[in-house]
């Protein structure tokens, strides 16, 4: 059983590296907020199918969790499209791995720390440190014409508009994480995958004419983008991580999500040929080790929801 559980939570895990670079492609066809406007929406259709069941017996409390839930899954899934639309993938993904570093973090905020969470840490401390150092090599590179210790400075105009809305989605994506620690102990996960799925689609509905004015080509790479996204990268993921982690320990887990970075790249190499070059390559380096320093030492909360 356990053998399954991990094999199966490194095969989620692949799927949501892969993500980056076929959505990367389908946002050629369609507008990010429509993109994901249509993920969310075929998403809910599966779930609302398969978990039938969990409609019965809904209660106030069971709503306004999966609102508040999936208000912050729409947030992080909304920076991080938009903001995948105008950087690479490669550095989507390592960026969108921070979350890992931020929860421990965000959590030693009076009132946003679960009550059975931890204090943070050293090591949480020791790889939010690295993991800035490495978004910043990613992200910055050197001053070009300057000398001496300006030269080796980073030169932050560099960073674009993708690079920072991939960063609000890390942090989305945490607050996603904490707000699941405190109402998934409450609720049966099936009911609240199904309706945080259901009001992420209905915010995406609501900030969409905010946030762009749609287009959508109805492409075969942009059909094919959708199912993969939509059903094995949110329906059947959300509910593969939620049983693995009924089985697998909590840090087991959390260290095979720190692959996700890593599929996303090889993924883009493959794929786009893309290249770190030496700079962005440590870069990418610390960010993974920040993570992995991180999760050695067991924290109360798994991140969920990576996926592009």
């Amino acid at each position: 059983m356990r053998l399954r559980a991990y094999l199966l939570m490194l095969f989620v895990v692949a799927v949501w590296g892969s993500t980056f670079v076929l959505i990367k492609g389908a946002l050629r066809d369609a507008t990010p907020a429509a993109f994901n406007l249509a993920r969310m929406t075929l998403a809910f259709a599966v779930l609302a199918v398969v978990y039938r069941g969990a409609w019965r017996g809904m209660r106030g409390r069971h709503v306004a969790a999966g609102a508040l839930v999936g208000l912050c899954l729409a947030a992080g899934y909304q920076f991080q499209t938009i903001g995948l639309a105008r950087t690479t993938p490669s550095k989507s993904a390592f960026i969108t791995g921070m979350v890992v570093v931020l929860v421990p973090l965000l959590s030693a905020i009076p009132g946003v720390r679960p009550p059975d969470a931890r204090a943070v840490r050293w090591n949480a401390l020791v790889g939010a440190a690295l993991a800035f150092v490495g978004i910043v090599l990613l992200t910055a590179p050197t001053g070009s014409g300057a000398s001496g210790v300006a030269g080796l400075l980073p030169d932050f105009s560099t960073i674009n508009a993708g690079d920072v809305l991939t960063f609000g989605c890390a942090v989305s994506f945490a607050f996603h994480c904490i707000a699941l620690s405190h109402t998934s102990p409450r609720i049966d996960f099936r009911r609240l995958a199904l309706l945080q799925v259901g009001f992420c689609a209905m915010f995406m509905a609501v900030s969409l004419p905010l946030l762009e004015r749609p287009q959508v080509a109805w492409t075969s790479r942009l059909l094919t983008a959708l199912a993969v996204a939509a059903v094995l990268a949110t329906a059947a993921a959300f509910s593969i991580q939620s049983w693995a982690q009924s089985i697998l320990p909590s840090t087991h887990t959390a260290l095979l999500l720190t692959m996700e970075p890593v599929f996303a790249w090889l993924t883009a190499f493959l794929v786009m040929g893309e290249r770190l070059g030496l700079r962005p390559g440590i870069g990418a380096g610390m960010i993974l080790t920040g993570i992995a320093i991180t999760e050695l030492v067991p924290q109360a909360h798994v991140p969920t929801a990576h996926e592009a």
